[in-house]
């Protein structure tokens, strides 16, 4: 979880420095937007899994629908955005980031249902 949230921060520093030279604006846009919902969702995860509040269940599924979310959504953000710098064609991982959206949408859905009930 702290992994995550030192790439976020390392991947938002390389954006903001070296691949403003060499993305388009709206990749470094589009690659900004996955830094940011990488480093919301660690936040999140953070808060649920040191609080009380949740039961140790909860927190396990909420941990595993953010961690596959980040990794589906951020991840293939920041490789599609990557693809031409990296010299490999990626685009078929463009339906993997709602994917990753889904995941992360359910978990607040799940986590929002979960603390409702409470």
């Amino acid at each position: 979880m702290l992994f995550l949230g030192m790439i976020a921060v390392i991947l938002g520093a390389l954006g903001s420095h070296a691949l403003k030279e060499v993305l388009r604006p709206e990749q470094l846009e589009s690659f900004t937007i996955g830094v940011r919902y990488q480093m919301t969702h660690v936040i999140l995860l953070m808060v649920v899994l040191l609080t009380s509040f949740f039961d140790e269940d909860v927190k396990q599924t909420s941990f595993w629908l953010t961690i596959i979310g980040i990794l589906l959504f951020s991840g293939s953000i920041y490789l599609l955005n990557l693809q031409e710098l990296l010299g490999v064609k990626l685009s078929f991982l463009g339906p993997v980031t709602p994917i990753g959206g889904l995941f992360l949408i359910a978990n607040w859905g799940f986590l929002a249902l979960k603390a409702f009930k409470r």
